[in-house]
């Protein structure tokens, strides 16, 4: 023990040692109790590599100082390894045990580690050495029982979309799989009353990985939204939980998701879950979530996350540290801000009677600073396909970095789509109805597709930016009123509503004639 102390004392004092991590991650570790030099038997971090070949400089490098690599032929990335003293001796960083304020036990370290001088040529960037991942709901914190005509139901949503004819014409979702990614269960009492009073067939979820368990309420309205778009479309409940148990949670992460690709090819994806903002993290951490997703694109997977439900303010602690507001709080869930993640945002629509839309404007409840999620990431560079859509962002706002969300979709619990919750009938919200939405509509325009000599659709964005910039059809409704609490809707992209809400029907004969032209 005594090695140890003096190992940390002597570490602190190194003039090479890198600064301390400021922002959210601060934040975290400063309402933590620190309990001293980190105690377990192993620490990992991830890295990013520069080639997919062997990393045998790293590997070298990795013995030579007492730890080991885990590298998978093939990926862009690996993972370091070791007790927690000599992970500290080799990069340079102190490394030490925390008690988070809820009551959660993880190591971290206040410095981020460099990249040794022979690893430059192999190795672009070391990830955090943290092992917690804050992980929350996409939604809001009560589903309101009383709301304007009790909510959109099925029909109505369809018709506010403009997918009506699909429907009528058979598209509901036939052959093709829905997987919702969930951290907690859902009420199969609740999910039948759904389906027989919206006059629709009942369902049972498929859950793959051990019991979710209570509280029901976000799972199950995320089941109810999918299903009452594409009712024909198998439904998947993933269990999420594991990757927050312990360290490692994007390898985790990216574990998870390819399990679900091998067991589950070309399905749509839905995340109505966050791990962690994306200030707390860098994008080396994202490198094996990042990999999972490109893989499942090739079998044609498209995945939608919600952008989150505050209001821009993604990375503010909630229960996990207290902090005045601040530039910090901005930011992004960190897997939502994926490129290769579909990020879809909130809005409040207005309809007839009979779903028949009439506007719409971004979502942001100011009382109780509850809105759509969006805005710039901190981790990744734009990505080609964004480059027209930025034009219509200051340039001191994006950064040259990718922006979110990229479509959007109703939000608002006052103006959302009647579910079913503890028996009782209510409003669906948040944008975590927003991300199902678009997967039942995802699951409806891949049968069309499959029926009419298309492919299913993969990744998504290239396609609706593309779309964006000049279509036969018009495929989005430019959401130009309102914003969050930190940016304004308006004319073109924005960083609240993205290119808008979808005009289904338009969409995806848009995204066939894309496929014709592609073949």
């Amino acid at each position: 023990m005594a090695a140890v102390l003096v190992l940390a004392a002597d570490l602190r004092l190194t003039p090479e040692q890198p600064d301390r991590i400021t922002g959210p991650f601060a934040s975290l570790l400063a309402a933590s109790t620190d309990l001293g030099p980190a105690q377990g038997e192993q620490v990992q971090l991830t890295a990013t590599l520069a080639r997919t070949d062997r990393p045998s400089g790293l590997q070298s490098w990795a013995g030579a100082v007492g730890l080991t690599v885990q590298w998978r032929a093939g990926d862009d990335w690996a993972v370091i390894e070791g007790n927690p003293d000599a992970v500290a001796k080799a990069l340079g960083v102190e490394i030490h045990d925390y008690r988070g304020k809820l009551g959660q036990e993880f190591y971290a370290s206040p410095q981020q580690p460099e990249v040794p001088d022979e690893l430059h040529a192999e190795v672009r960037e070391l990830g955090r050495i943290l092992s917690y991942t804050p992980h929350h709901e996409s939604r809001p914190a009560d589903i309101p029982t009383e709301v304007p005509n009790g909510g959109l139901s099925p029909t109505a949503l369809i018709n506010a979309y403009n997918a009506t004819n699909l429907a009528k014409d058979g598209y509901t979702g036939k052959g093709q799989t829905i997987v919702i990614f969930a951290f907690n269960g859902f009420d199969q009492a609740d999910l039948d009353t759904y389906a027989t009073t919206s006059g629709l067939p009942t369902f049972t979820p498929t859950v793959v990985g051990d019991e979710l368990p209570r509280p029901y309420g976000e799972t199950t309205m995320d089941l109810q939204v999918a299903h009452a778009i594409a009712p024909d479309a198998r439904k998947i409940v993933v269990n999420a939980r594991p990757t927050v148990e312990g360290g490692g949670a994007y390898v985790k992460i990216g574990k998870l998701l390819e399990d679900t690709e091998q067991q589950f090819p070309g399905a749509v994806w839905s995340f109505s879950i966050g791990w962690g903002c994306d200030k707390l993290i860098t994008a080396a951490d994202l490198a094996p979530v990042r990999s999972a997703l490109r893989d499942a694109h090739r079998s044609g997977t498209t995945a939608f996350d919600a952008s989150g439900d505050l209001a821009g303010f993604e990375c503010k602690g909630g229960d996990n540290w207290d902090s005045p507001p601040s530039a910090n709080d901005i930011g992004l869930d960190s897997v939502a801000s994926l490129p290769e993640m579909t990020n879809v945002g909130g809005t409040t629509l207005s309809t007839d009677a009979n779903g028949r839309w009439l506007s719409e404007q971004s979502w942001f409840d100011i009382p109780l600073t509850q809105g759509t999620g969006g805005g710039v990431s901190a981790l990744f560079d734009r990505p080609p396909w964004q480059d027209e859509a930025s034009d219509s962002i200051a340039a001191d706002r994006h950064n040259g970095n990718r922006l979110t969300p990229d479509i959007a979709a109703v939000a608002d619990p006052f103006t959302g789509i009647r579910i079913i919750h503890d028996g009782q009938e209510g409003v669906g919200g948040g944008t975590s109805m927003s991300a199902p939405i678009w997967a039942g509509f995802a699951a409806m325009m891949n049968q069309y597709l499959l029926a009419n000599g298309g492919r299913l659709i993969g990744d998504l964005n290239p396609m609706l930016y593309g779309i964006a910039q000049g279509a036969p059809l018009p495929a989005f409704r430019d959401v130009t009123l309102g914003g969050n609490a930190v940016d304004d809707a308006g004319p073109g992209y924005d960083l609240v509503t993205g290119l808008g809400t979808p005009d289904v029907d338009n969409l995806v004969r848009n995204i066939l004639l894309i496929q014709r032209a592609t073949r």
